[in-house]
Protein backbone atom coordinates (compact mmCIF):
# COMPACT_ATOMS: atom_id res chain seq x y z
CA UNK A 1 0.00 0.00 0.00
CA UNK A 2 1.56 3.34 -1.03
CA UNK A 3 1.70 6.44 1.18
CA UNK A 4 -1.33 8.08 -0.46
CA UNK A 5 -3.43 4.95 0.04
CA UNK A 6 -2.24 4.61 3.65
CA UNK A 7 -3.17 8.20 4.51
CA UNK A 8 -6.56 7.86 2.82
CA UNK A 9 -7.23 4.54 4.55
CA UNK A 10 -6.34 6.00 7.96
CA UNK A 11 -8.60 9.00 7.42
CA UNK A 12 -11.53 7.00 6.14
CA UNK A 13 -11.27 4.47 8.98
CA UNK A 14 -11.58 7.32 11.47
CA UNK A 15 -14.58 8.64 9.55
CA UNK A 16 -16.28 5.24 9.68
CA UNK A 17 -15.82 5.03 13.45
CA UNK A 18 -17.33 8.48 13.84
CA UNK A 19 -20.44 7.49 11.89
CA UNK A 20 -20.87 4.15 13.62
CA UNK A 21 -20.70 5.80 17.04
CA UNK A 22 -23.94 7.61 16.26
CA UNK A 23 -22.79 10.69 18.13
CA UNK A 24 -22.78 14.19 16.59
CA UNK A 25 -19.27 15.05 15.45
CA UNK A 26 -17.50 18.38 15.86
CA UNK A 27 -17.69 20.15 12.54
CA UNK A 28 -14.77 21.69 10.71
CA UNK A 29 -14.80 25.44 10.24
CA UNK A 30 -17.62 26.53 7.97
CA UNK A 31 -15.17 27.77 5.36
CA UNK A 32 -13.60 24.31 5.17
CA UNK A 33 -16.80 22.26 4.90
CA UNK A 34 -18.09 20.89 1.61
CA UNK A 35 -21.65 22.12 1.11
CA UNK A 36 -23.76 19.20 -0.11
CA UNK A 37 -27.24 18.89 -1.57
CA UNK A 38 -28.95 15.50 -1.13
CA UNK A 39 -31.11 14.28 -4.04
CA UNK A 40 -33.32 11.72 -2.35
CA UNK A 41 -34.09 11.10 1.33
CA UNK A 42 -35.52 7.58 1.57
CA UNK A 43 -34.28 4.03 1.14
CA UNK A 44 -30.60 4.01 0.21
CA UNK A 45 -30.61 7.80 0.23
CA UNK A 46 -31.59 7.85 3.93
CA UNK A 47 -28.40 5.98 4.80
CA UNK A 48 -26.42 8.48 2.73
CA UNK A 49 -28.15 11.36 4.53
CA UNK A 50 -26.93 9.86 7.80
CA UNK A 51 -23.38 9.27 6.60
CA UNK A 52 -22.86 12.62 4.88
CA UNK A 53 -24.32 14.58 7.80
CA UNK A 54 -22.06 12.68 10.22
CA UNK A 55 -18.95 13.73 8.34
CA UNK A 56 -17.30 16.71 10.12
CA UNK A 57 -16.13 18.11 6.77
CA UNK A 58 -19.65 18.24 5.32
CA UNK A 59 -22.60 20.58 5.71
CA UNK A 60 -25.84 19.35 4.16
CA UNK A 61 -27.60 22.54 3.17
CA UNK A 62 -30.58 21.18 1.20
CA UNK A 63 -32.50 17.96 0.57
CA UNK A 64 -34.85 17.22 -2.32
CA UNK A 65 -37.42 14.41 -2.36
CA UNK A 66 -40.83 13.92 -3.98
CA UNK A 67 -42.25 12.04 -0.99
CA UNK A 68 -43.11 14.35 1.95
CA UNK A 69 -42.86 11.48 4.45
CA UNK A 70 -39.42 10.42 3.28
CA UNK A 71 -38.29 14.02 3.13
CA UNK A 72 -39.32 14.56 6.76
CA UNK A 73 -37.47 11.42 7.86
CA UNK A 74 -34.32 12.49 6.03
CA UNK A 75 -34.43 15.97 7.54
CA UNK A 76 -34.85 14.49 11.00
CA UNK A 77 -31.83 12.22 10.54
CA UNK A 78 -29.65 15.03 9.23
CA UNK A 79 -30.68 17.46 11.96
CA UNK A 80 -29.92 14.87 14.63
CA UNK A 81 -26.40 14.36 13.31
CA UNK A 82 -25.29 17.79 12.14
CA UNK A 83 -27.29 19.91 14.58
CA UNK A 84 -28.88 22.08 11.90
CA UNK A 85 -31.89 21.48 9.68
CA UNK A 86 -31.24 21.89 5.94
CA UNK A 87 -33.85 23.44 3.71
CA UNK A 88 -36.21 21.10 1.92
CA UNK A 89 -37.19 21.02 -1.74
CA UNK A 90 -39.37 18.88 -3.94
CA UNK A 91 -37.51 19.61 -7.18
CA UNK A 92 -33.83 18.62 -7.26
CA UNK A 93 -33.18 21.32 -9.87
CA UNK A 94 -33.35 23.90 -7.08
CA UNK A 95 -30.22 22.24 -5.68
CA UNK A 96 -28.52 22.21 -9.07
CA UNK A 97 -29.20 25.94 -9.47
CA UNK A 98 -27.93 26.82 -5.99
CA UNK A 99 -24.44 28.22 -6.56
CA UNK A 100 -23.56 27.87 -2.88
CA UNK A 101 -23.77 24.06 -3.12
CA UNK A 102 -20.45 22.37 -3.92
CA UNK A 103 -21.59 18.80 -4.45
CA UNK A 104 -24.67 16.64 -4.99
CA UNK A 105 -25.38 13.21 -3.58
CA UNK A 106 -27.79 11.32 -5.85
CA UNK A 107 -29.50 8.46 -4.01
CA UNK A 108 -32.52 8.05 -6.27
CA UNK A 109 -33.87 5.03 -8.20
CA UNK A 110 -31.69 4.03 -11.16
CA UNK A 111 -33.78 5.87 -13.76
CA UNK A 112 -33.08 9.13 -11.90
CA UNK A 113 -29.27 8.79 -11.69
CA UNK A 114 -28.17 10.28 -15.00
CA UNK A 115 -30.10 13.54 -15.31
CA UNK A 116 -29.24 15.00 -11.85
CA UNK A 117 -25.61 13.89 -12.23
CA UNK A 118 -25.21 15.44 -15.66
CA UNK A 119 -26.96 18.66 -14.67
CA UNK A 120 -24.81 18.81 -11.54
CA UNK A 121 -21.62 18.49 -13.60
CA UNK A 122 -22.85 21.14 -16.04
CA UNK A 123 -23.44 23.44 -13.05
CA UNK A 124 -19.89 22.91 -11.78
CA UNK A 125 -20.74 20.55 -8.93
CA UNK A 126 -19.03 17.33 -7.93
CA UNK A 127 -21.32 14.32 -7.59
CA UNK A 128 -21.66 11.18 -5.50
CA UNK A 129 -24.10 8.92 -7.38
CA UNK A 130 -25.45 5.58 -6.22
CA UNK A 131 -24.76 2.37 -8.11
CA UNK A 132 -25.18 1.41 -10.86
CA UNK A 133 -24.18 4.70 -12.46
CA UNK A 134 -27.19 4.78 -14.75
CA UNK A 135 -30.29 3.10 -16.12
CA UNK A 136 -28.53 2.17 -19.37
CA UNK A 137 -25.19 2.35 -21.20
CA UNK A 138 -25.76 5.61 -23.09
CA UNK A 139 -26.77 7.44 -19.93
CA UNK A 140 -23.55 6.32 -18.26
CA UNK A 141 -21.49 7.44 -21.24
CA UNK A 142 -23.16 10.85 -21.15
CA UNK A 143 -22.42 11.12 -17.42
CA UNK A 144 -18.74 10.35 -18.01
CA UNK A 145 -18.62 12.92 -20.82
CA UNK A 146 -20.13 15.60 -18.55
CA UNK A 147 -17.68 14.74 -15.77
CA UNK A 148 -14.66 14.93 -18.08
CA UNK A 149 -15.68 18.06 -19.95
CA UNK A 150 -16.37 20.01 -16.78
CA UNK A 151 -13.50 18.48 -14.79
CA UNK A 152 -15.71 17.19 -12.00
CA UNK A 153 -15.10 14.58 -9.30
CA UNK A 154 -17.77 11.87 -9.58
CA UNK A 155 -17.78 8.93 -7.17
CA UNK A 156 -20.12 5.97 -7.74
CA UNK A 157 -21.49 4.41 -4.58
CA UNK A 158 -19.77 1.02 -4.78
CA UNK A 159 -18.46 1.53 -1.25
CA UNK A 160 -16.40 -1.67 -1.08
CA UNK A 161 -13.72 0.05 -3.15
CA UNK A 162 -12.81 2.37 -0.27
CA UNK A 163 -12.70 -0.22 2.53
CA UNK A 164 -9.42 -1.27 4.12
CA UNK A 165 -10.81 -4.82 3.69
CA UNK A 166 -10.72 -4.66 -0.12
CA UNK A 167 -7.54 -2.58 -0.21
CA UNK A 168 -5.69 -5.19 1.88
CA UNK A 169 -7.02 -7.95 -0.38
CA UNK A 170 -5.65 -6.19 -3.44
CA UNK A 171 -2.33 -5.66 -1.68
CA UNK A 172 -2.09 -9.41 -1.02
CA UNK A 173 -2.96 -10.23 -4.64
CA UNK A 174 -0.17 -7.93 -5.82
CA UNK A 175 2.39 -10.07 -3.96
CA UNK A 176 1.81 -12.73 -6.61
CA UNK A 177 1.02 -15.36 -3.98
CA UNK A 178 -1.93 -16.69 -6.01
CA UNK A 179 0.21 -17.29 -9.09
CA UNK A 180 -1.08 -16.67 -12.60
CA UNK A 181 -4.75 -15.65 -12.45
CA UNK A 182 -7.09 -16.03 -15.42
CA UNK A 183 -10.54 -16.58 -13.87
CA UNK A 184 -12.76 -14.62 -11.49
CA UNK A 185 -16.27 -15.16 -10.18
CA UNK A 186 -19.02 -13.12 -8.51
CA UNK A 187 -22.28 -14.33 -7.01
CA UNK A 188 -25.53 -13.52 -5.22
CA UNK A 189 -27.43 -16.24 -3.39
CA UNK A 190 -29.19 -14.41 -0.57
CA UNK A 191 -32.86 -15.29 -0.43
CA UNK A 192 -35.44 -12.70 -1.44
CA UNK A 193 -39.21 -12.93 -1.62
CA UNK A 194 -41.95 -12.66 -4.19
CA UNK A 195 -43.36 -9.19 -4.86
CA UNK A 196 -46.76 -10.59 -5.83
CA UNK A 197 -49.21 -9.09 -8.33
CA UNK A 198 -51.14 -6.29 -6.62
CA UNK A 199 -53.68 -4.25 -8.54
CA UNK A 200 -52.98 -0.75 -9.81
CA UNK A 201 -54.11 2.01 -7.45
CA UNK A 202 -54.07 5.77 -7.13
CA UNK A 203 -50.68 7.26 -6.14
CA UNK A 204 -50.22 7.99 -2.42
CA UNK A 205 -51.44 11.39 -1.28
CA UNK A 206 -48.86 14.12 -1.72
CA UNK A 207 -46.79 12.25 -4.32
CA UNK A 208 -46.12 13.87 -7.70
CA UNK A 209 -46.18 10.56 -9.54
CA UNK A 210 -45.61 12.12 -12.96
CA UNK A 211 -42.39 13.70 -11.67
CA UNK A 212 -41.33 10.40 -10.08
CA UNK A 213 -41.72 8.62 -13.43
CA UNK A 214 -39.51 11.22 -15.08
CA UNK A 215 -38.24 10.01 -18.44
CA UNK A 216 -39.91 6.59 -18.01
CA UNK A 217 -43.14 5.77 -19.87
CA UNK A 218 -46.41 6.92 -18.33
CA UNK A 219 -48.10 3.96 -16.64
CA UNK A 220 -50.82 3.56 -14.00
CA UNK A 221 -49.49 3.66 -10.45
CA UNK A 222 -48.75 0.30 -8.87
CA UNK A 223 -47.26 -0.07 -5.36
CA UNK A 224 -44.74 -2.63 -6.64
CA UNK A 225 -43.42 -0.18 -9.23
CA UNK A 226 -42.73 2.36 -6.51
CA UNK A 227 -40.70 2.48 -3.28
CA UNK A 228 -38.67 -0.61 -2.53
CA UNK A 229 -39.56 -2.63 -5.62
CA UNK A 230 -38.96 -0.35 -8.63
CA UNK A 231 -35.62 -2.06 -9.32
CA UNK A 232 -37.37 -5.19 -10.67
CA UNK A 233 -38.90 -3.34 -13.64
CA UNK A 234 -37.25 -2.47 -16.95
CA UNK A 235 -38.62 1.09 -16.87
CA UNK A 236 -36.78 2.11 -13.69
CA UNK A 237 -34.21 -0.43 -12.52
CA UNK A 238 -31.49 -2.85 -13.55
CA UNK A 239 -32.61 -5.94 -11.61
CA UNK A 240 -30.52 -7.62 -8.97
CA UNK A 241 -27.57 -7.61 -11.35
CA UNK A 242 -27.48 -3.81 -11.00
CA UNK A 243 -28.67 -3.81 -7.39
CA UNK A 244 -26.29 -6.13 -5.54
CA UNK A 245 -24.45 -7.76 -8.44
CA UNK A 246 -22.63 -4.55 -9.31
CA UNK A 247 -20.80 -4.72 -5.95
CA UNK A 248 -19.69 -8.33 -6.41
CA UNK A 249 -18.69 -7.78 -10.05
CA UNK A 250 -16.75 -4.64 -9.16
CA UNK A 251 -14.86 -6.46 -6.38
CA UNK A 252 -14.06 -9.31 -8.77
CA UNK A 253 -12.83 -6.86 -11.42
CA UNK A 254 -10.69 -5.02 -8.86
CA UNK A 255 -9.08 -8.33 -7.86
CA UNK A 256 -8.69 -9.48 -11.46
CA UNK A 257 -7.11 -6.16 -12.43
CA UNK A 258 -4.68 -6.32 -9.51
CA UNK A 259 -3.59 -9.81 -10.56
CA UNK A 260 -3.47 -8.92 -14.25
CA UNK A 261 -1.27 -5.89 -13.69
CA UNK A 262 1.01 -7.85 -11.32
CA UNK A 263 1.41 -10.46 -14.07
CA UNK A 264 2.35 -7.75 -16.57
CA UNK A 265 -0.86 -8.18 -18.57
CA UNK A 266 -2.13 -4.65 -17.94
CA UNK A 267 -5.73 -3.58 -17.16
CA UNK A 268 -8.42 -5.97 -18.39
CA UNK A 269 -10.73 -3.23 -19.72
CA UNK A 270 -14.24 -4.30 -20.75
CA UNK A 271 -15.24 -7.74 -22.04
CA UNK A 272 -15.85 -8.49 -25.71
CA UNK A 273 -18.27 -11.39 -25.34
CA UNK A 274 -21.16 -11.53 -22.87
CA UNK A 275 -23.53 -14.46 -22.53
CA UNK A 276 -26.39 -14.65 -20.03
CA UNK A 277 -28.33 -17.82 -19.33
CA UNK A 278 -31.36 -18.03 -17.06
CA UNK A 279 -34.67 -16.34 -16.61
CA UNK A 280 -37.61 -15.79 -14.35
CA UNK A 281 -37.88 -19.41 -13.26
CA UNK A 282 -38.74 -19.30 -9.56
CA UNK A 283 -41.06 -16.44 -8.56
CA UNK A 284 -44.52 -16.12 -10.06
CA UNK A 285 -44.92 -12.37 -9.65
CA UNK A 286 -44.57 -9.01 -11.42
CA UNK A 287 -40.77 -8.97 -11.54
CA UNK A 288 -39.44 -8.51 -15.07
CA UNK A 289 -35.75 -9.31 -14.49
CA UNK A 290 -34.39 -12.86 -14.03
CA UNK A 291 -34.38 -14.46 -10.60
CA UNK A 292 -31.99 -17.16 -11.82
CA UNK A 293 -29.00 -16.09 -13.88
CA UNK A 294 -25.49 -17.00 -14.98
CA UNK A 295 -23.42 -14.54 -17.00
CA UNK A 296 -20.04 -15.14 -18.66
CA UNK A 297 -17.81 -12.19 -19.53
CA UNK A 298 -14.89 -12.96 -21.84
CA UNK A 299 -11.97 -10.55 -22.02
CA UNK A 300 -9.71 -10.55 -25.08
CA UNK A 301 -6.03 -9.71 -25.50
CA UNK A 302 -2.73 -11.54 -25.42
CA UNK A 303 -3.75 -13.10 -22.09
CA UNK A 304 -7.57 -13.55 -22.09
CA UNK A 305 -9.53 -13.54 -18.84
CA UNK A 306 -12.92 -14.94 -17.85
CA UNK A 307 -15.35 -13.47 -15.32
CA UNK A 308 -18.56 -15.25 -14.37
CA UNK A 309 -21.56 -14.12 -12.33
CA UNK A 310 -24.19 -16.30 -10.68
CA UNK A 311 -27.49 -15.15 -9.20
CA UNK A 312 -29.99 -17.25 -7.27
CA UNK A 313 -32.17 -14.84 -5.33
CA UNK A 314 -34.31 -17.71 -4.04
CA UNK A 315 -31.47 -19.67 -2.38
CA UNK A 316 -31.33 -19.79 1.46
CA UNK A 317 -27.59 -20.58 1.46
CA UNK A 318 -24.35 -19.13 0.16
CA UNK A 319 -21.29 -20.24 -1.78
CA UNK A 320 -17.86 -20.72 -0.24
CA UNK A 321 -19.41 -19.65 3.09
CA UNK A 322 -20.47 -16.25 1.66
CA UNK A 323 -24.07 -15.42 0.74
CA UNK A 324 -22.70 -12.92 -1.77
CA UNK A 325 -19.12 -12.49 -2.80
CA UNK A 326 -16.31 -12.57 -5.33
CA UNK A 327 -13.36 -14.83 -6.00
CA UNK A 328 -10.26 -15.06 -8.18
CA UNK A 329 -8.40 -18.23 -9.08
CA UNK A 330 -4.70 -18.60 -9.81
CA UNK A 331 -2.41 -21.57 -10.43
CA UNK A 332 -0.96 -21.29 -6.90
CA UNK A 333 -4.05 -20.35 -4.90
CA UNK A 334 -7.34 -18.53 -4.81
CA UNK A 335 -9.10 -15.81 -2.84
CA UNK A 336 -12.70 -15.47 -1.60
CA UNK A 337 -13.88 -11.90 -0.89
CA UNK A 338 -17.06 -11.46 1.15
CA UNK A 339 -18.76 -8.45 2.69
CA UNK A 340 -16.91 -8.70 6.01
CA UNK A 341 -13.70 -10.61 5.25
CA UNK A 342 -11.41 -12.11 2.64
CA UNK A 343 -9.63 -15.43 2.73
CA UNK A 344 -6.73 -16.64 0.58
CA UNK A 345 -6.09 -20.37 0.14
CA UNK A 346 -3.17 -22.39 -1.20
CA UNK A 347 -3.15 -25.40 -3.56
CA UNK A 348 -4.16 -27.86 -0.85
CA UNK A 349 -6.89 -25.63 0.51
CA UNK A 350 -4.78 -24.39 3.41
CA UNK A 351 -5.63 -20.92 4.64
CA UNK A 352 -2.83 -18.55 3.65
CA UNK A 353 -4.27 -15.39 5.14
CA UNK A 354 -7.56 -13.89 6.34
CA UNK A 355 -8.50 -10.27 6.97
CA UNK A 356 -11.76 -8.91 8.34
CA UNK A 357 -13.54 -5.59 7.96
CA UNK A 358 -16.98 -4.11 7.36
CA UNK A 359 -18.58 -2.59 4.26
CA UNK A 360 -19.83 0.69 5.72
CA UNK A 361 -19.99 3.59 3.27
CA UNK A 362 -18.36 6.16 5.58
CA UNK A 363 -14.86 5.60 4.13
CA UNK A 364 -16.29 5.94 0.62
CA UNK A 365 -17.94 9.25 1.48
CA UNK A 366 -14.73 10.46 3.12
CA UNK A 367 -12.77 9.52 0.00
CA UNK A 368 -15.21 11.57 -2.08
CA UNK A 369 -14.83 14.59 0.22
CA UNK A 370 -11.04 14.27 0.21
CA UNK A 371 -10.97 14.15 -3.58
CA UNK A 372 -13.22 17.21 -3.88
CA UNK A 373 -10.47 19.08 -2.07
CA UNK A 374 -7.45 17.42 -3.72
CA UNK A 375 -9.02 17.00 -7.21
CA UNK A 376 -7.60 13.49 -7.35
CA UNK A 377 -9.63 10.56 -8.68
CA UNK A 378 -11.69 8.81 -6.00
CA UNK A 379 -11.53 5.05 -5.45
CA UNK A 380 -14.70 4.54 -7.50
CA UNK A 381 -14.07 7.20 -10.12
CA UNK A 382 -16.96 7.16 -12.57
CA UNK A 383 -14.91 6.95 -15.76
CA UNK A 384 -12.36 4.31 -14.77
CA UNK A 385 -14.27 2.21 -12.21
CA UNK A 386 -17.96 3.07 -11.74
CA UNK A 387 -19.11 3.17 -15.34
CA UNK A 388 -17.20 0.02 -16.43
CA UNK A 389 -18.72 -1.90 -13.50
CA UNK A 390 -22.17 -0.65 -14.51
CA UNK A 391 -21.59 -1.68 -18.14
CA UNK A 392 -21.13 -5.26 -16.91
CA UNK A 393 -24.62 -5.10 -15.41
CA UNK A 394 -26.17 -3.48 -18.46
CA UNK A 395 -24.61 -5.94 -20.92
CA UNK A 396 -25.57 -8.90 -18.76
CA UNK A 397 -29.16 -7.67 -18.75
CA UNK A 398 -29.13 -7.03 -22.52
CA UNK A 399 -27.90 -10.56 -23.19
CA UNK A 400 -30.56 -11.97 -20.84
CA UNK A 401 -33.34 -10.01 -22.55
CA UNK A 402 -32.19 -11.15 -25.99
CA UNK A 403 -31.61 -14.73 -24.85
CA UNK A 404 -28.22 -15.02 -26.58
CA UNK A 405 -24.58 -14.01 -26.57
CA UNK A 406 -23.70 -10.45 -27.52
CA UNK A 407 -20.36 -9.14 -28.81
CA UNK A 408 -19.25 -5.69 -27.68
CA UNK A 409 -16.70 -3.22 -28.94
CA UNK A 410 -15.08 -2.36 -25.57
CA UNK A 411 -13.99 1.06 -26.82
CA UNK A 412 -17.33 2.36 -28.10
CA UNK A 413 -19.51 0.15 -25.84
CA UNK A 414 -21.61 -0.71 -28.89
CA UNK A 415 -22.53 -4.05 -30.47
CA UNK A 416 -21.29 -4.25 -34.08
CA UNK A 417 -23.86 -5.46 -36.60
CA UNK A 418 -26.39 -6.14 -33.85
CA UNK A 419 -29.28 -3.65 -34.06
CA UNK A 420 -31.34 -5.53 -31.45
CA UNK A 421 -28.60 -5.22 -28.83
CA UNK A 422 -27.81 -1.61 -29.77
CA UNK A 423 -31.50 -0.73 -29.35
CA UNK A 424 -31.18 -1.68 -25.66
CA UNK A 425 -28.23 0.64 -25.05
CA UNK A 426 -30.70 3.36 -24.05
CA UNK A 427 -34.41 4.07 -23.75
CA UNK A 428 -36.34 4.05 -27.01
CA UNK A 429 -37.83 7.38 -25.94
CA UNK A 430 -37.33 9.87 -23.11
CA UNK A 431 -40.65 11.27 -21.94
CA UNK A 432 -40.61 15.05 -22.12
CA UNK A 433 -39.56 17.26 -20.50
CA UNK A 434 -37.04 14.77 -19.07
CA UNK A 435 -34.73 14.32 -22.03
CA UNK A 436 -31.12 13.28 -21.53
CA UNK A 437 -29.06 16.51 -21.33
CA UNK A 438 -26.56 17.21 -24.08
CA UNK A 439 -22.96 17.66 -22.98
Amino acid sequence: MDRRQFLRSTAISSAALAVLSGEPQAKAAASERVRVGMVGAGGRALSLCSTFSSNPNVEIVAVADLDPARLARGLEEITKRQGRTPRSEKDFRRLVDDRTIDALCVGTPDHWHAIPTILGCLAGKDVYVEKPDSHNIVEGQRMVAAMKRHKRVVQMGSQHRSTTRLQSALEFIRTGALGRVTVAKAWESSKQGSIGRPEDTAPPEGIDYDFWLGSAPLRPFNPRRFHGHWRWFFDYGTGDLGNDGVHRLDMAVAALNAASETQGDGPIGLPVKIHSAGGKWYFDDMQEFPDTLQVSYEYSGAHPKLLTYEMRVWAPYGMDLESEGSAIYGDKGYMIIGNSRWRAFGPGGQLLREEKGDSHEAPHVQDFIDCIKSRQKPYCDLETVGHPASVLCHTGNISARLGRQIVMDPVTETFPNDPAANALRMRPEYRKPWTLPEV
